[in-house]
């Protein structure tokens, strides 16, 4: 489906914007000649350098908590609203279950009012393919076969987000859509404490560090590249049979990450090789894999995205990026070096399990 003009002329809000999905979405929004493009982030996960240079993209910093911060964006009565913006992810929120339940839970809340009173064309939030879907369902996981077998804040509180848009489509008409991500990565994601696994085996790889793995490396993840996911929510936005309902945008197809430490450490030529540590008593799925044949049907999704060209791309940019990434991760060298040759868990909280927006 094409999708190029039929942004053109409008205005879209993207909350969480500075961030991986955000950075590049807000760039394809920029070319399609988007009258503006407002990216609303507060800079606790994404950097500055990392928003797209263009006369129609404006960078407002703040927080979805800030009543403020909301009245002065949605004062330029957005077009589409994408809600972007979450605390990430399953470790953190273990960590931080209050801030992860104020962040997606009011905070989409608030979000969800101000569009419903200023009346957008289309709501699109940002759930989780890895979060929604419990230990009770079946893979590859359809939209149906929900579960409420949890194991984390951060899967509580993205299925908290899907009742909210849902009660808002249910009593108010607000046209909303659930996409649900799959262990997205590609260029834009910087490293750090508590980020996805690829862009930290990518950081660990560059500075000569052995690629710690939780688990035998048997373990497989449905990892979809950044690009096939703005594809995936820009023909939510526009497509009248996807209101309402929520959508795996995954690559419907799994890898292990055995497979992929491996290409890393031969993409950056680290000598250093993998440790393994015991897998965290949160993370119990040893297989992930999503069906999008309803994605297919209803937006016309097909990724694109081979999983080894998304890596090489991926080195790319954090080769092209680097002095930028080296400054921005979220990560003590010194401290961490000697952590991980130690034992897995190094403080860093590396996501395997999820993916983040």
């Amino acid at each position: 489906m094409s999708v190029s003009s039929d942004y053109e002329d409008e205005i879209v809000l993207i909350t969480g914007g500075a961030g991986c999905v955000g950075s590049n979405l807000s760039r394809e929004l920029a070319e399609m000649n988007a009258e503006k493009v407002i990216i609303l982030d507060n800079l606790s996960s994404a950097y500055r350098w990392n928003i797209p240079k263009y006369e129609n993209i404006e960078f407002i910093e703040g927080d979805i908590l800030n009543d403020e911060v909301l009245k002065r964006v949605f004062k330029e009565k957005p077009d589409y609203v994408f809600h972007l913006a979450a605390h990430f992810a399953n470790q953190n929120s273990v960590d931080n279950p209050e801030k992860d339940l104020m962040v997606n839970g009011i905070g989409i809340l608030k979000v969800l009012q101000y569009a419903q009173l200023t009346g957008v064309k289309r709501f699109i939030y940002s759930s989780s393919g890895c979060g929604v879907y419990g230990l009770d369902s079946k893979m590859p996981f359809k939209e149906h076969d929900i579960s409420i077998k949890l194991h984390t804040p951060y899967q509580v509180t993205k299925l908290l987000g899907e009742l909210y848009t849902n009660y808002f489509y249910n009593l108010y008409g607000l046209p909303i859509v659930n996409a649900r991500f799959f262990n997205l990565f590609g260029p834009g994601e910087v490293p750090g404490k508590y980020r996805n696994v690829i862009p930290n085996f990518f950081y660990w790889a560059m500075t000569g560090n052995p690629l710690p793995i939780t688990g035998d490396g048997s373990e497989t993840r449905d990892w979809t590249y950044v690009t096939d996911i703005v594809r995936g929510i820009l023909a939510m936005g526009i497509e009248e049979e996807a209101i309402g309902e929520a959508i795996n945008l995954g690559s419907g197809k799994d890898n292990r990450v055995i497979d992929m430490a491996n290409t890393v450490n031969e993409l950056t030529g680290n000598e250093m090789g993998i440790k393994y540590a015991p897998r965290r008593n949160w993370d119990a799925k040893t297989k992930l894999i999503s069906s999008i044949e309803k994605a297919r049907d209803l937006i016309n999704y097909k990724p694109k995205m081979k999983f080894k060209n998304g890596l090489k791309s991926t080195y790319s940019w954090f080769a092209e990026n680097w002095g930028n990434i080296e400054k921005s991760a979220e990560f003590d060298i010194k401290t961490d070096v000697k952590l991980v040759n130690r034992k897995y868990e190094m403080d860093s909280g590396e996501d395997i399990s999820c993916s983040k927006v």
